[in-house]
C-alpha cells in the first residue's frame, strides 16, 4: 500500500512523524477500523519500507512520533534497533508511540530502554470513549476496564473517536474533559468513512464542529484530527 509515511507537525507539540509498517494488530477486532490492512508479515520488506521513511527524520524538534496501524511493541526487533539508530543520531529527545491495552505490560521494559538512552517515552492509548459499555458493545475495542484511572496509569496520553451514531455533544465532551483529567495529552480523531461497516453519522460530525470543536482547538493537550490524514501521514500516494 502506497502511503504518505513522513510528515512534520508544526501546529502543537511541533515533532516529526512517521507511519511505519509491522506485521499487524494483534487485536484486529474493533469495528471501526481498517489500518491493519497496512501490514505485511515481510519483515525484510517492512524494514526496507520503515528504513526509508525514518530516512527522512532530521530532528528539527527532538521529537518523534512513531505510529504504525497496531502497537509499538509489534514491530519487528530489526525495525526496533533502527529507530533507536536514529533516535541516537537525531537527538531525539522524546519519542512518541502507540499501544493497545494488550500490550500494556512491555511498556515498563519500553520506558527503562528509552530512559537508558536519555529519551522519554510518551504512550498513547486508542481508548475513543471513556464509556465502557460504548465502546465495548458498539466498537469491540478489547479494553476490559472501565476506571478511566486504571485505564491511564500505564500510559501517557489517549485518541478519542467522534462522529458515531449514539455520541451526543453532552457524551463527547464528558469524554474530552474526562481524558484532560487522567492523560497528558487527547488525540480527537473524526470518524471518516473507511471499508468498515461502522459509517461517520454526519450529524454528529456537524454538532461535534459547532458545539465542541471551539472549545479545544487552541488547548495545546488536544490533537485534533478532522480528518484521518490530518498529521501528514497516512495519505494514499
Amino acid at each position: 500500500m502506497e502511503l504518505s509515511r513522513y510528515s512534520v507537525i508544526e501546529d502543537k507539540n511541533p515533532r516529526e512523524i512517521v507511519l511505519l509498517r509491522g506485521r499487524g494488530c494483534a487485536w484486529k477486532r474493533c469495528r471501526f477500523c481498517d489500518y491493519h490492512l497496512d501490514a505485511s508479515l515481510d519483515e525484510q520488506d517492512n524494514l526496507a519500507l520503515n528504513r526509508e521513511a525514518l530516512s527522512h527524520v532530521t530532528g528539527q524538534y527532538h521529537r518523534l512520533e512513531v505510529i504504525n496501524s497496531g502497537s509499538f511493541a509489534e514491530l519487528h526487533p530489526s525495525t526496533l534497533l533502527e529507530i533507536d539508530r536514529v533516535c541516537q543520531e537525531r537527538n531525539i529527545q522524546d519519542l512518541h508511540v502507540e499501544s493497545h491495552w494488550l500490550f500494556r505490560k512491555t511498556l515498563p521494559g519500553l520506558r527503562e530502554h528509552f530512559d537508558a538512552m536519555g529519551i522519554r517515552l510518551h504512550v498513547k492509548i486508542g481508548v475513543e470513549t471513556f464509556d465502557a459499555v460504548y465502546r465495548e458493545q458498539v466498537l469491540d475495542k478489547g479494553i476490559d476496564e472501565t476506571d478511566p484511572a486504571v485505564i491511564a496509569a500505564p500510559f501517557d496520553d489517549c485518541c478519542l473517536l467522534f462522529g458515531l451514531s449514539g455520541q451526543s455533544v453532552e457524551s463527547m465532551k464528558r469524554d474530552v474533559e474526562t481524558g484532560l483529567a487522567h492523560f497528558h495529552r487527547v488525540c480527537i480523531n473524526i470518524m471518516v468513512p473507511n471499508t468498515t461497516s461502522v459509517q461517520p453519522d454526519l450529524a454528529v460530525r456537524e454538532a461535534f464542529v459547532r458545539e465542541i470543536y471551539p472549545l479545544y482547538k487552541d488547548n495545546p493537550r488536544v490533537d485534533i484530527l478532522l480528518e484521518n490524514t490530518d498529521f501528514g501521514v497516512g495519505e494514499k500516494l
